[in-house]
């Protein structure tokens, strides 16, 4: 039995695994979009169902006008005291000497709710979590951010106890209790009690190729802490190693007493003009989750089975008996026959809500409001790439009558870097269509002066992308049956971290395919989706 990574493919980063009896749950981090956390299911650490996110409503996570990247970092979910507790940021503030960010907990004695009301914790630093020691305290223990130009931002690993009966930290029970190692940027701390050391797993190099995972332990939970000799996992120096950014990440032990440790991944890819290593690629699918077996050496270190830097195959628990198959291609057909938005759709910062649009008549209607650069309202329904081919489709009815408004099939990264299929109006051509893409801000309208117009016969347009890994493309069709090549070729990798990351900032999320509809006239012209489509290919 294997267990074939990545387990949870296409943007899913920052894994807090933990098991509750028979079953595994993995939360990891939405940032700007909504609803925030996914949380996966297993029962075998092979097959993952997308089972909830716990962030439903604007009461747990308001993030309009936040910035792209911003929002949910890096949640934390424990299990303790017959509840579920979960810990999580909303990250108001991405670039500059600041970091400001609130710190959340709730709790519910279910995976699926109802959550209790968020409790303010602090802003003190990102990737908290939440330490249940035996003796029945808590303690959050996180990253302390520092503004301070002479000082390293990643000031320390803070710990802090908390209070569950006043429902509040007790601030002077903080102390740094890890500096971490001379690789820096230490993050994404856990703490784990096992024998008897308190293990402390932090991320550090930051989340990109220098990515690495390293332990410290101690005897005493405020330290003194001693650094695990070795590096415990990295793909930095693995360049050619199909899992790369290995990193931040949780430790699980099954109910047969093996131990596995999920981590976030990137796999790249290269054009055939480039260097395997410089640049070192292009993760269009975003930081993803594997999950690697762990042993213990003779001085108690755990250590990747299969080495450091990671492993696309990795040996299953013993308990997994039956032949199973995982990873199936994946896909997914919705003619918007329900009430409620599938699982596997996402909008940007606000939730799907009336003002949004709405579910009539077996069609998604979505209210034409701001365009992609308005962090306030928009309306955007889209799901994560999960494979580096795929084919996306959709049929709309749409009747523009100016050029500001324009609803289509969208590929989406951030506000800044998109593109998209769209019908629009135009004064030579009337109802059209056209292409556009955000490259860094920049904006090509493809078709320009030229653009296709759709027969006054025409009421439902078919709109379809196809994405062949290193590029993807656009077609049409008027009737469902003839397609017809727009021959415009889009380069993948400017929807990804790595593109984005060489322009400015720090930006940790992956690429969504979906519908959009863009009214900044103000009049709010509704688009009408009859079915989306989502492929993958063997």
């Amino acid at each position: 039995m294997k267990i074939i990574n990545p387990v949870l493919k296409g943007f899913n980063p920052d894994p807090s695994m933990i098991r509750v009896e028979d079953t595994y749950y993995i939360a990891t981090s939405t940032f700007e979009w909504f609803p925030g956390i996914q949380i996966h299911q297993s029962k075998d650490l092979i097959n993952w169902e997308l089972l909830t996110h716990p962030l439903s409503t604007t009461t747990l996570l308001d993030m309009k006008a936040n910035p792209d990247s911003g929002g949910v970092w890096a949640p934390d979910i424990s299990y303790a005291d017959g509840l579920f507790w979960i810990v999580y940021s909303d990250v108001k503030v991405v670039e500059g000497s600041f970091k400001d960010v609130t710190n959340y907990l709730i709790t519910s004695p279910s995976i699926m709710g109802p959550w209790s009301d968020p409790i303010v914790l602090n802003g003190v630093g990102f990737d908290a979590s939440l330490f249940h020691d035996e003796d029945g305290k808590k303690y959050l223990v996180q990253m302390e951010w520092d503004h301070r130009e002479y000082m390293h931002p990643f000031h320390g690993i803070k710990l802090t106890e908390y209070s569950h009966e006043e429902k509040r930290l007790l601030p002077e029970t903080s102390k740094i209790i890890w500096n971490g190692t001379e690789v820096k940027l230490t993050e994404a701390p856990h703490i784990y009690k096992i024998g008897k050391y308190y293990y402390l797993f932090c991320a550090e190099g930051g989340t990109v190729y220098t990515h690495q995972q390293v332990v410290a332990r101690s005897t005493e939970l405020y330290g003194e802490y001693e650094s695990q000799p070795d590096i415990f996992l990295t793909a930095f120096d693995s360049p050619r190693n199909p899992l790369q950014k290995c990193g931040h990440g949780s430790l699980v032990e099954t109910q047969t007493g093996e131990w596995y440790f999920a981590h976030l991944t990137g796999r790249p890819w290269h054009h055939e003009t480039e260097s395997v290593t410089d640049p070192r690629g292009w993760c269009t699918l975003g930081r993803e989750t594997a999950i690697q077996k762990v042993e213990w050496d003779e001085n108690d270190w755990p250590y990747i089975v299969g080495g450091k830097q990671g492993s696309l195959e990795v040996e299953a628990p013993s308990f997994v008996t039956a032949e199973i198959e995982g990873n199936q291609v994946n896909s997914q057909f919705d003619d918007f026959d329900n009430d409620e938005l599938d699982i596997n759709f996402n909008t940007v910062r606000v939730p799907f809500d009336a003002q949004m649009g709405e579910i009539k008549d077996s069609h998604l209607v979505l209210n034409g409001r701001g365009s992609f650069n308005n962090l306030h309202t928009n309306s955007l329904v889209a799901r994560r790439w999960q494979a580096f081919e795929f084919d996306a489709e959709i049929k709309i009815k749409y009747e523009p009558t100016t050029f500001q408004q324009i609803s289509g099939l969208v590929n989406y990264y951030n506000s800044n870097h998109w593109s998209m299929i769209a019908i629009t109006w135009d004064e030579n051509t009337g109802k059209s269509l056209e292409i556009l893409q955000s490259d860094n801000g920049q904006l090509t309208s493809y078709f320009a002066k030229n653009k296709i117009a759709i027969p006054e016969n025409v009421e439902y347009v078919y709109l379809r992308s196809k994405v062949r890994t290193t590029h993807y493309t656009y077609e049409y069709s008027f009737d469902g049956k003839e397609w017809k090549a727009t021959n415009i070729i889009l380069d993948a990798k400017i929807l990804s971290d790595d593109y984005v990351n060489m322009h400015y900032g720090g930006f940790f999320t992956g690429a969504f395919v979906g519908m959009a509809n863009i009214d900044y006239s103000g009049y709010g012209l509704k688009s009408y989706i009859d079915y989306f489509k989502y492929q993958e290919l063997d």
